[in-house]
């Protein structure tokens, strides 16, 4: 998370109940291009597929860290979900594989 909104857990925008997590969580439903770094999005390009491959790396970065570890998702499913998701990218971007 900290990478794709370049934001660290210890900014000082996180007091109380906000933190990075919460951030993104709350902004997956209707904002996530307000919490994506916006070098990120900012050639028009494939805008829409970049924004879809977001929404799909943050809800799996905050499925990675659920506060129990054993409601977290292990590696290997987390690597096999993160190439889906890039092939589904390249797709709709419609790139070669």
């Amino acid at each position: 998370m900290e990478t794709f909104t370049r934001k660290k857990p210890t900014d000082k925008m996180f007091t109380g109940e906000m933190s990075l997590k919460h951030l993104v969580e709350s902004s997956l439903s209707h904002a996530v291009i307000e919490v994506v770094d916006a070098n990120l999005l900012r050639e028009q390009n494939g805008f829409a597929a970049k924004v879809k491959c977001m929404v799909s790396i943050m809800n799996l970065a905050l499925n990675c860290c659920m506060e129990s570890p054993e409601q977290r998702m292990n590696m290997k499913d987390a690597l096999a979900k993160l190439k889906k998701m890039k092939l589904q990218f390249l797709k709709d971007v419609g790139a070669p594989n």
